[in-house]
């Protein structure tokens, strides 16, 4: 953000700089999200040109809004930049520090995020593709299988070890925030998993292991090599829409929820820190609900 204002070395760089370690080291925040608040918070900062936390005022945030706005930022983008300057606020609040109260900023509307989904069909279709008993093929069949029956994010998927005890039927993962989770494995994963770690003979410490052409190990693998097994394997299943490996943590989600998980178990499993992440995935389940009208509602006047 190009403003012609620069950042006085004050009382609030100072507390700008003790939040910074205060979600390092306290809050446990990853070094990604600490750098986006840096971000976000030393661009309004730039642009407020303060002195004083006490200098924040509501009128100062309305006009940082608008500088956003002009900027043709996405409105979600937009969102970012201020909660972060609401939980800097709340952290200052917390230390007694007199500025202008969190609450007093409201957030901004964003859309509705639209999940794309795969059709039954497409994942069953895609659940088959890989073939054989070559290693890539045994790997890429786990990996596809663990995806759906756990609901994980690609970076836990490729964090996990190679030993955890599959006999048992679950794992504990750490998640988003260094959040530890159980998730569960179904009997088609279990299976599949077993006859992967039955082919393989390196001492590779991590579950999944990148392959080279030969189908040698390589080392562990990427959340990019990950995202190229299940585009490649979609495209072999002879689904005509790109699939990203994500779309199985979403069908693992839907799955649950229209078969009738409770929304707050399916949050659990998910390891989703808020529910209302976890509702952007109930508007895909209506189908089901207009099936349920259709078989139930006005019975009677069908018999008249």
């Amino acid at each position: 953000m190009a403003y012609n204002k620069g950042m006085a070395s004050s009382e609030i760089e100072q507390l700008f700089q003790d939040y910074l370690n205060y979600l390092e080291v306290e809050k446990n925040r990853s070094p990604k999200t600490s750098e986006n608040y840096r971000h976000y918070l030393k661009e309004f900062l730039t642009f407020a040109d303060i002195r004083s936390a006490k200098d924040i005022t509501e009128s100062l945030v309305t006009e940082f809004r608008k500088a956003l706005a002009r900027r043709e930022l996405k409105k979600v983008t937009q969102g970012y930049y201020v909660i972060a300057l609401r939980n800097f606020l709340k952290y200052l609040a917390k230390r007694n520090v007199k500025a202008l109260a969190a609450e007093k900023i409201e957030l901004p509307k964003a859309p509705a995020r639209q999940i794309d989904v795969l059709e039954y069909a497409d994942l069953e279709r895609l659940l088959a593709a890989p073939k054989g008993n070559d290693l890539r093929s045994l790997r890429d069949k786990a990996i596809l299988e663990l995806f759906f029956s756990t609901g994980l994010r690609l970076a836990e998927l490729c964090s996990l070890s190679r030993y955890i005890d599959i006999r048992r039927g679950e794992a504990t993962v750490r998640g988003k925030g260094d959040k530890l989770r159980v998730v569960f494995i179904s009997d088609s994963a279990r299976d599949a998993l077993q006859r992967y770690l039955a082919r393989r003979a390196d001492a590779e410490e991590k579950l999944f292991v990148s392959l080279d052409r030969m189908g040698n190990v390589i080392g562990p693998i990427t959340t990019r090599a990950v995202e190229r097994v299940v585009e490649r394997r979609a495209r072999e299943a002879g689904i005509p829409k790109r699939i990203h490996a994500h779309q199985l943590r979403h069908s693992f989600a839907t799955d649950l929820l229209i078969n009738g998980a409770d929304i707050r178990a399916v949050q659990e499993l998910l390891g989703h820190s808020n529910i209302s992440t976890t509702q952007i995935y109930t508007h895909l389940t209506n189908k089901q609900l207009r099936d349920v009208h259709k078989s139930f509602h006005g019975t009677r006047r069908k018999e008249d």
